[in-house]
């Protein structure tokens, strides 16, 4: 009889310890997100200066997922004559994060960040895409919803093809899924197409002659505004390009000196005296 009373009891013993290794797993997973990282080439990650691995990337499993809240993820190619690629990513509970760059010189750097963020109602959905650069068509199984940055309310719960599309730079065609309750962000970085720029003539490259050798006027000092932005930062780079090298950041609702402008591109004055290029996009003309 003792023995039967001993076998139920490690029976239930071992049930009991199951069925709370079962619970803790599933805590886990609720508790925390997953971050899916792909490059090419293939590059170190670091999320917030902590080393992750190298791509390709998936804190997928229970033991590996991450807190939710805001990073910086940094992606160092392994290809030192490549930019490292840095910039904010949100991570929510219980859904993925997606991180994917493919790394180039002279504007052909490209990629994007897709994430999920639950919303106050359960019973809507979202779609925001951002670009840069700014203003590129978006199409949405094949048709036209408008230009960047864009938001779309409710759109349906199912699977679309996103292309995201400007003159002078190659498309960017995305599978997205927009599920009810969550806001989808997709954030992508359009490389630039040399197949189709037209070199300018030794006239039009020329550097204007000055007319007048009179003194110069004093001018008053032009100065610009940061606009909100999905991250809320801005990102200031050392030329005006996306692959260039970040060497600060700006707040939104701040004004900066205006130093010069370039494309879609502002050179300002940063308050700790540097001089840096931040994309017209978030910003504007005080």
């Amino acid at each position: 009889m003792k023995k039967v009373v001993l076998v139920f009891i490690l029976s239930f013993i071992l049930a009991l310890g199951l069925f709370l290794g079962i619970q803790y797993y599933l805590n886990i997973r609720a508790e925390k997100g997953a971050l899916q990282v792909t490059s090419s080439p293939a590059s170190k990650v670091y999320l917030n200066d902590e080393y992750l691995g190298q791509t390709p990337l998936c804190k997928c499993q229970a033991a590996d997922m991450v807190v939710p809240g805001d990073y910086t993820i940094r992606l160092v190619p392994s290809d030192s004559s490549l930019q490292e690629f840095q910039e904010k990513v949100t991570i929510s509970q219980g859904v993925l994060t997606v991180v994917d760059r493919k790394f180039g010189t002279d504007g052909q750097s490209e990629g994007s960040i897709i994430s999920l963020t639950p919303l106050a109602d359960a019973t809507q959905s979202q779609l925001l895409v951002v670009s840069f650069p700014q203003g590129a068509n978006v199409s949405l199984d094949d048709q036209l919803v408008g230009s960047t940055p864009l938001v779309s309310s409710n759109p349906t719960e199912s699977d679309h093809d996103l292309k995201i599309s400007k003159d002078g730079y190659n498309q960017k065609e995305i599978r997205i899924r927009t599920p009810q309750g969550y806001k989808l962000t997709v954030v992508t970085y359009l490389s630039t197409n040399t197949a189709n720029l037209t070199p300018l003539s030794a006239s039009e490259s020329a550097s204007p002659t000055p007319t007048s050798a009179g003194p110069a006027t004093p001018t008053s000092v032009n100065r610009v505004i940061i606009l909100t932005t999905p991250t809320g930062f801005l990102n200031v780079r050392k030329n005006p390009s996306v692959d260039a090298e970040e060497i600060g950041q700006v707040t939104p609702g701040k004004s900066y000196e205006l130093v010069d402008e370039q494309d879609s591109w502002f050179e300002i004055k940063m308050d700790d005296g540097m001089i840096g290029w931040i994309s017209e996009q978030y910003a504007k003309r005080d």
